[in-house]
């Protein structure tokens, strides 16, 4: 399928627009640079006083990019209004170029949780509102406009970093969700609720975890909800990166590595199998095949290590694979040749 590129301007404006954003997260420390470690990783901590109570609050894994933002903490907090007014002309000169931007209700909430903390805790958004914003993170207009429309709203975290983390959203997911008229859906067997209906529209919010095995609901402490384990999904989620979603001045939240995406869609894919499913399948396959075709080009490297690590990761994960890519003879080419 042929892909056409965003303008250079809109290009350079989106990555601009995203350090801008990630500055504004690191000007918020206002106290202490705190570090704790768990199970081989540092996590870092802003750590302060509020009256007579010492407070932590959580940063973000430890990265050298992330402390070197740190660092300038208070020189950022003082350019903290020259840079909102700069990152609102951006979003402007974005939607001027073309790049599309979410809509009110899915822009409203994505704002609301990340105000809240859940993208800073963990919280991934996944599923095709991610895939709509690849399009900054790789500077290519979508050819297939339904590839990239969606009604649902897939949110994912580790069970094991929301109880590692030690801190909580300041408002839960669910109280937000019930400010924006969405009403819980509780679980068919034991009531638990990791879901959400729009009461004026069909619009579906779900929480989602890795599963290691079964199925089951799991609790995600940090982020005040309970989610849905899905096997395959610890594939997608690692190493997640941040990226902006345009609405007002843009909101800076967390969504898997596009290579990583692309193959899982392929797992998704033969999973769903036919029947009911066979749109969102194809819809799947789909999204993958648009992905690879641009990462083959812009991101070989990526693209072939995480289809590697894929297969390398068992039989039940090769057959997936290997089912969809067998519809998909062009896509299954590329991943061949990247070998």
């Amino acid at each position: 399928m042929p892909v056409a590129s965003h303008s250079r301007i809109a290009q350079v404006t989106y990555q601009d627009l995203l350090r801008l954003h990630l500055d504004e997260a690191a000007s918020m420390l206002i106290g202490s640079l705190e570090e704790r470690r768990r199970s081989g990783r540092t996590y870092l901590y802003d750590r302060y006083r509020l009256g007579r109570q010492v407070k932590s609050r959580y940063i973000g894994e430890d990265t050298p990019e992330l402390r070197q933002r740190l660092a300038r903490a208070a020189d950022l907090r003082a350019e903290a209004e020259a840079r909102r007014k700069t990152m609102s002309r951006m979003t402007r000169t974005l939607r001027a170029e073309g790049m599309v931007g979410v809509d009110r209700d899915t822009g409203s909430m994505l704002l609301a949780f990340a105000k809240s903390g859940f993208f800073r805790l963990g919280g991934t958004l996944i599923g095709t509102a991610a895939f709509a914003l690849y399009e900054g993170e790789l500077g290519v207009r979508f050819g297939v406009e339904e590839l990239a429309q969606t009604g649902d709203i897939d949110f994912a975290s580790f069970e094991r970093l929301s109880v590692a983390i030690g801190d909580t959203v300041e408002q839960s997911p669910g109280d937000i969700l019930g400010e924006l008229k969405f009403d819980p859906v509780p679980g068919i067997h034991d009531r638990q609720v990791w879901k959400w209906r729009q009461s004026h529209g069909e619009a579906m919010v779900e929480f989602l975890t890795p599963a290691f095995g079964d199925e089951t609901v799991k609790p995600l402490p940090a982020l005040g909800v309970s989610a849905q384990a899905l096997n395959y999904l610890n594939f997608l989620i690692a190493e997640p990166m941040q990226a902006v979603a345009l609405y007002r001045s843009g909101v800076l939240v967390q969504v898997p590595r596009p290579e990583r995406f692309a193959i899982h869609k392929l797992i998704v894919a033969d999973r769903r199998g036919g029947g009911p499913n066979r749109a969102k399948a194809r819809k799947d396959r789909g999204q993958a095949e648009f992905l690879i075709e641009v990462l083959a080009q812009d991101r070989p490297d990526d693209l072939a290590e995480a289809f590697e690590d894929a297969m390398g990761r068992g039989p039940r994960w090769r057959e997936r694979i290997e089912r969809s890519l067998a519809l998909l003879p062009g896509a299954d080419k590329i991943l061949r040749g990247l070998a």
